[in-house]
This record gives structure tokens, sequence and C-alpha cells, in this order.
């Protein structure tokens, strides 16, 4: 699944309880780099990494050496650097996913191409900008779709494929750090929904959060939790009425520091363009706000970032 890249700007910031309007005039829009689609990438759907010195990493579907997409590195001041060139081959290919980085610099990510099964790969990337495939993913039993990887203190991957599985609806996944993969969960379609295309969340009891595109009670997506022990809940089914319909596509879902679970819709909302959302604990939704589909936007693709005034971006 690919969406072509495209240069999205959000003038809203809101906190968990009040919706604060920004003048236009107020803001301040910088391209920072443009993608020329040759060796420097092409079509980054991905979401950005930022280290403490500003620095951004991200990955790029097409472009590079050769055409197979990229990792690249964004410095402070707008220079981009290719870290990395996939061949297409054994390598993986078309990456679309965030990356994942460990204390000591190097990153992970996955590829929607290429890999000994032709359906991607789960790769490392060390800070000499030598790559690693830890994972081959196998269309019939992982599914070639999945979103972006979380790591855990001890260099556990985390990840969901939107096929594949024991049922090819979709699966929760782990690589260890000697690259062997474990299917943490199959999911079934219908009520227990399918095909997870977010980013996951891993709070401190090791539960992973997640939200599925499809499938649910009302097939239109669901939020889900799996603890540690394999066990899942859906929390909310989306109906597709004021509650809103397929959740984010790209990213996941963001905590505060009471436990409640924020992100987006495509669909849905009063106005049928998208909204913002929180769910508690008990699985209690709340819209917090509703696109319009006018000036301030429609069909919210991605997740939301929490900057450190409280207030969520996306």
């Amino acid at each position: 699944m690919q969406v072509a890249g495209t240069v999205l700007t959000f003038a809203l910031a809101f906190s968990s309880s009040v919706l604060l309007t920004r003048s236009a005039q107020a803001q301040t829009f910088t391209v920072l780099y443009t993608f020329t689609g040759t060796t420097d990438g092409g079509t980054p759907d991905a979401g950005l990494l930022r280290d403490a010195s500003g620095n951004l990493y991200g990955t790029t579907f097409s472009g590079g050496a050769h055409a197979s997409g990229t990792v690249f590195e964004l410095a402070t001041t707008g220079t981009e650097t290719v870290l990395y060139s996939f061949t297409g081959g054994s390598d993986g290919g078309s990456p679309t996913a965030r990356l994942a980085r460990d204390p000591a610099g190097n990153l992970y990510g996955t590829t929607y191409h290429g890999g000994a099964y032709h359906s991607g790969v789960v790769f490392k990337l060390n800070t000499a900008d030598s790559e690693t495939v830890m994972d081959n993913i196998k269309a019939g039993r992982d599914g070639g779709v999945f979103a972006g990887l979380h790591r855990s203190g001890t260099g556990n991957l985390f990840g969901t494929t939107c096929a594949g599985g024991s049922f090819r609806l979709g699966s929760v996944f782990m690589v260890n750090p000697a690259g062997t993969e474990t299917v943490l969960y199959s999911f079934m379609g219908q009520a227990d929904g399918n095909c997870p295309l977010s980013d996951l969340f891993r709070d401190t009891a090791h539960t992973l959060y997640g939200t599925t595109s499809e499938g649910g009670a009302s097939g239109l997506g669901t939020v889900y939790m799996l603890t540690k022990a394999g066990q899942k809940t859906v929390l909310h089914n989306f109906t597709g009425g004021t509650d809103g319909a397929y959740p984010q596509v790209y990213g996941g879902l963001v905590q505060d520091t009471a436990g409640v679970f924020y992100g987006t819709t495509l669909a849905g909302g009063a106005s049928k363009q998208g909204i913002v959302f929180s769910v508690d604990a008990t699985g209690t939704e709340t819209v917090l706000y509703t696109f319009t589909g006018g000036a301030d936007g429609g069909y919210p693709y991605a997740g939301l970032v929490q900057g450190s005034d409280g207030n969520f971006y996306g």
C-alpha cells in the first residue's frame, strides 16, 4: 500500500480539554527540504524521527541510487544525507514506515518490498550506515504491509502487519535482537478487527495498544489492547457516525500522563471528514474535534504528537 507523498500542514493545536485557535498570521511555514525523486529519494510516506540534536531521520518509498527507496538524515540546516539506498533485492525495498532508534544511534525499520520472499524485511542500519536484515517477511505467514516499529529497552522490536497471521487478516509480531520473529496475535476479522496499519504504543506493564483500520462491530476499525500474556481486548469500535471511522492509517496512538490515548480517524464525524478523539482505559471515547473539510482541513491520515506545552499536533 502506498499513499502518494503530500505536503500536509496543520494549523490547529489543542489540549485534552480545550481547543485552541491560533491566528494564521502567527504561523510560519518553512520548507526544510524538497525531494527531487532521484538519488536523494522521493515520496516520503512515513513520519520523521528526531534526535536530541534536532536532526531528522526518515525514509522514502522511491528514489535513491537504485530507485527502491532510501533512509535519510536531514540536518537542522536543511542538508539531506542519504544514509542508505535500498536495492529492492535481498536488502528490501520501498520503506513506508517510521524508523525506530536505539541509544547507540542504530536505526530500525521495515520495507514494503524485497527480501527473501519479496514481501519486505525488518532491517537494522548501524551508525556506519551498514544494513542488516533482521527478518524476512513471508507473505503467507506474516503479511507484507506493516507499520513502523516500536523498540523496547531490551531491544525487542514490535510491529503489525495488515495481512498474514493465522487468518491472513493481520498480526502483531515481535522480532528479538537475534532476529527471531514471534507472532504475538493473529486478527480474526469481523468484531475482532483486521488490518492494523498504525504504529504500536507499549506501556510500562508491557501492554500494547493500537488501532485496526478495518473490522470491529461496524467494520470501520477499532482501538485495541494486547497484554503481555496475549490477551486482546477491543476498547472501542468505531461506528462511522459522530465517533469517526477508519482510525489513523499512519502513526499511532499517543498517551498522556493520565493514561488516556489520543488519535485521529480518516473519516466519520459530524461532517464525515474525520475527527480527533480520546479513549480512556475503560474504552470510553470522547470526540475532541471534528474536521469540516474547509479551512481546517479534513481526512487526517496520520496520528498525533504531544508537545511540551501539553497540546497535540497533527
